[in-house]
């Protein structure tokens, strides 16, 4: 259905109440469960009036059989580069953050994309990458060297610590942890991090150890919850889905007990069987004499092939992306469904178009297959899996959030209009770089960064962070 955009003109005919009205869709908000036909106005990025009755505005958008909802709001989310935030506006998205690694610059970062983003973008203070720095790793994004694979003196532990809080003064919205790929980091590292990010009221993303480092996911999770427990941070267990696998379900069940005890728990999910990483980490140490099976499920993203044991060890030694093969689609509809779990891509960037699919397609993909074909969730829980979990997830220590995730007046101006019977992922593990169809309109801050199904070239994104002490 083609969004029909009509530009009022200025003569005096016309009463101008908003910068933006979008007329007859189908409202969805999460917070307060409006799912009827309303008229959206907008002025100055913010909405101001959702209401039944007719509105009056500059831009006029017709939106009947469209949906209307709250922009995605991405809470993981590697690729931040000025391509990616493109892929991202096409698949719906208005804020994506960069919260299970993080950065070691926190200024540094956000400087680098201020004017130059389509979307919203924020970013944790790393334990990975201070870890990196201090110990003077080589890797690039993660760890090959010392950071991987040494325990770290108390001296480095306590300059970690002073990084980490420093990270967290300069606004930082989250503490970011890979403790999977810092397996040498002791427990009490860990333990130590997460107290800096209570102090602040930071909540900490953790990629956990899992089967993959030597040890197995409940004792991965139990470590977070433990330094959770003690120390009062608040804990979010990235993709759950591919850190469990085949427990997945158990663990599931594990958080929300933590939740039911008053612990401050969260977890997410991703909409495909199969993960992503590099191939030079501490991940694959451990990997020497294996059934040919197990080299088959690891596919090298740059040219598509399933490794063997000989281009395993040859790819292992240049480092690269791969895409892991290892999971199953019982365990991603448990995740997806479950009410615990929010949407979020782990996404990344694209090199030469190559990379995975859940970098374009993450959230058409949720509404198109798990929404729409399998039925697995009604649509307004989807929606609210993809706004508002995450919005309230952050709200605590990024105020700003108390206004991203809604639609209601004084809320932002992110919205993403889509078409509910068309919208569908194209993005595949062999051509993972390709757009979204189905979602018509995208406004960030009130600005169309997606019109008619097209980009615009706009680049309204801000960055979005806590208070700078």
């Amino acid at each position: 259905m083609k969004l029909l955009l009509a530009v009022l003109a200025g003569s005096g005919l016309f009463a101008q109440d908003y910068d933006t009205v979008i007329l007859g869709g189908r409202v969805i908000d999460p917070e307060s469960k409006l799912d009827a036909v309303r008229n959206v106005g907008i002025t100055g990025g913010t909405i101001r009036d959702v209401s039944e009755k007719p509105l009056r505005g500059r831009t006029t958008i017709n939106a009947k059989g469209l949906v209307v909802s709250p922009g995605f709001i991405d809470l993981h989310r590697h690729g931040q580069d000025e391509e990616a935030y493109r892929y991202q506006a096409m698949d719906g998205v208005t804020t994506g953050f960069e919260l299970e690694v993080g950065t070691d610059d926190v200024d540094r970062w956000y400087a680098a994309r201020e004017g130059k983003a389509a979307v919203n973008h924020g970013v944790s203070i790393g334990h990975v990458p201070v870890r990196m720095a201090v110990m003077k790793d080589p890797g690039t994004f993660l760890p090959s060297g010392d950071a991987a694979k040494r325990a770290a003196t108390d001296e480095e532990i306590t300059e970690f610590k002073r990084r980490m809080e420093r990270g967290l003064q300069r606004g930082a919205v989250a503490a970011g942890f890979g403790v999977a790929y810092t397996a040498a980091a002791s427990r009490w590292e860990i333990l130590e991090m997460f107290r800096v990010a209570a102090r602040f009221g930071a909540s900490c993303h953790v990629h956990m150890r899992s089967a993959a480092g030597g040890g197995s996911p409940e004792e991965g999770l139990q470590e977070v919850i433990a330094a959770a427990a003690v120390t009062g941070a608040p804990l979010h267990v990235v993709h759950i889905n591919s850190s469990a696998l085949k427990l997945t379900t158990r663990l599931l069940g594990m958080i929300g007990e933590a939740r039911e005890r008053g612990m401050d728990v969260s977890t997410e999910c991703y909409p495909y069987t199969a993960g992503a990483t590099r191939l030079e980490t501490a991940l694959f140490d451990s990997w020497t004499n294996r059934p040919a099976a197990d080299y088959a499920m690891i596919q090298w993203a740059a040219t598509g092939e399933r490794l063997t044991a000989e281009t395993f060890a040859r790819y292992r030694k240049t480092g690269g992306r791969i895409i892991v093969h290892t999971n199953t689609e019982e365990m991603v509809e448990a995740a997806v469904k479950h009410p615990l779990t929010m949407i979020a891509s782990d996404g990344g960037a694209f090199q030469d178009g190559t990379g995975h699919p859940r970098s374009a397609g993450c959230y058409s993909r949720i509404l198109g297959v798990y929404v729409r074909e399998k039925k697995l969730i009604p649509l307004d829980e989807a929606i609210r899996k993809m706004t508002l979990m995450p919005a309230l997830r952050l709200e605590r220590r990024v105020p700003a959030m108390k206004n991203k995730g809604r639609i209601r007046a004084g809320a932002d101006a992110d919205i993403t209009v889509f078409d509910a019977a068309s919208i569908r992922d194209h993005s595949t593990y062999e051509r993972a770089a390709a757009y979204s169809e189905g979602v018509r309109l995208v406004l960030v801050s009130g600005v169309p960064v997606v019109r008619d199904g097209r980009l615009t070239g706009a680049t309204p994104g801000r960055g979005v962070r806590a208070a700078i002490q």
